[in-house]
């Protein structure tokens, strides 16, 4: 849309609303973004901090697997923007990328910081005005103009009205308020009749009750390369291997967090989970049942174990802790024990703990485009939607290419909207954001 007079606001500085302000600013819509932070992607540079993580090389049908329950409706947006169409984007912006051994992708130089840098100049170049310090808190009273969305933003100076032709809310999950993403716009949409499934936490860790000894002495320290396991109600087991991080009151860590979403589950369905722990993967029972049955002499157990087994320090306080003496005295238990060691979950760490959070707007309330159907013009993009999916590439992706389709949906509902006005367009200036009065 040439000389385009609408103006869309865009609500949420994080990837999916930085996306989808690139993509009106591109269709020639006005466009004015708001963030109640001072500044805007601080999740995302706080995400870049251990390296950025951008999105994932593997085959597109095992990519799009990690999106679970929630795949038929993502996969039409990544289908538009996925892990290669980010790539090329990254590199548009003069950052080039590469593969890790894993298949993970990142920037070369591993930082969020000079993405994010180029990213924003970017933007305000081609025209997008940011708002900062301006928290959104619903909808105004009804606009004379039933085709005009009027919004209120508290700020410093008091409360400001907007008045646009169309909203994009990107306002993240309930993970990481600090950083901006507090879930405070939940109230917001359900008072307007918009379903949201509740807000949970994702890729999170998870409490053990372990005894006052144990966290003293062993929290803060990894577990290195174990794998994990757990067996789901329908009997399917599913396994990660990777470093876990013993806690004050449980563990976390890249294979807790990839089985997150169904231990969380597990949890609230029958009170607990029970996951598997293999301390030394790179050994069968029948190399570990020789090494624990070889004798030890004078040698205590643990002395015993670190030498023959390479069982030491929190491996070893893990044994201590979770299995019954009696078993330090049968070899075979203790084999058994060293390549799959049972410990309980009791329950997932608080949503604010957690990497990501799942729940949000159903997709069941939006059409095709992110647009809630009872609300023309407010369309909805990022993690803020009700899907989930594990570290390592796969929510930065979903988010850029859910901002992108919202974005292109506003264009597309700006488009036809200007059509059935008999291409008459009627200038207003939605863009001038005045004190409520």
């Amino acid at each position: 849309m040439k000389n385009n007079p609408y103006t869309v606001a865009v609500i949420g500085g994080g990837p999916a609303g930085l996306m989808a302000a690139e993509v009106l600013i591109q269709g020639g819509v006005r466009v004015e973004l708001y963030d109640a932070m001072p500044t805007v992607g601080r999740k995302f540079l706080m995400a870049g901090k251990g390296g950025m993580n951008i999105t994932h090389a593997e085959p597109v049908d095992d990519f799009l697997s990690r999106y679970g329950a929630r795949r038929a409706q993502l996969q039409p947006l990544l289908d538009g923007f996925g892990p290669d169409a980010l790539r090329e984007w990254v590199h548009g912006l003069g950052i080039s990328t590469f593969v890790g051994s894993s298949g993970r992708v990142f920037p070369a130089d591993m930082k969020a910081a000079p993405l994010l840098r180029a990213w924003l100049h970017r933007l305000r170049e081609a025209g997008v005005r940011f708002h900062m310090r301006h928290r959104w808190c619903g909808w105004a009273d009804e606009s004379p103009d039933e085709k005009i969305i009027p919004l209120r933003f508290d700020t410093e100076r008091g409360e400001v009205t907007a008045h646009v032709d169309a909203v994009v809310l990107a306002l993240g999950g309930g993970s990481w308020a600090r950083l901006g993403s507090d879930g405070a716009w939940v109230p917001l949409l359900v008072q307007r009749g918009i379903s949201v499934a509740p807000l949970r936490p994702a890729n999170c860790g998870f409490d053990t009750g372990w005894s006052p000894h144990f966290s003293e002495k062993f929290a803060g320290q990894p577990l290195k390369s174990v794998s994990v396991s757990f067996t789901d109600a329908a009997g399917h087991c599913h396994s990660r291997r990777g470093d876990l991080m013993v806690t004050a009151s449980g563990v976390e860590g890249g294979p807790i967090y990839a089985l997150s979403a169904m231990l969380r589950d597990e949890i609230a369905a029958r009170g607990e989970a029970v996951i598997y722990l293999d301390l030394v993967p790179g050994k069968n029972l029948p190399r570990v049942m020789a090494e624990v049955c070889h004798p030890r002499g004078s040698r205590s157990m643990s002395s015993h174990l670190q030498s023959r087994a390479n069982i030491r320090g929190v491996q070893s306080g893990l044994l201590r802790e979770l299995l019954p003496r009696a078993d330090f005295d049968h070899p075979e238990r203790l084999a058994s024990a060293i390549k799959s060691l049972p410990l309980r979950l009791i329950a997932p760490r608080p949503l604010d703990e957690a990497i990501s959070s799942a729940g949000g707007v159903v997709f069941e309330v939006l059409d095709e485009h992110l647009m809630v159907r009872t609300q023309p013009g407010v369309f909805c993009a990022g993690e803020m939607l009700d899907w989930e999916a594990p570290t390592g590439g796969y929510l930065l992706t979903a988010c850029f290419a859910s901002g992108r389709h919202a974005g292109r949906g506003v264009v597309d509902w700006l488009e036809c909207r200007h059509h059935s006005d008999g291409g008459k367009i009627k200038l207003n200036t939605p863009n001038k954001i005045h004190s409520a009065s």
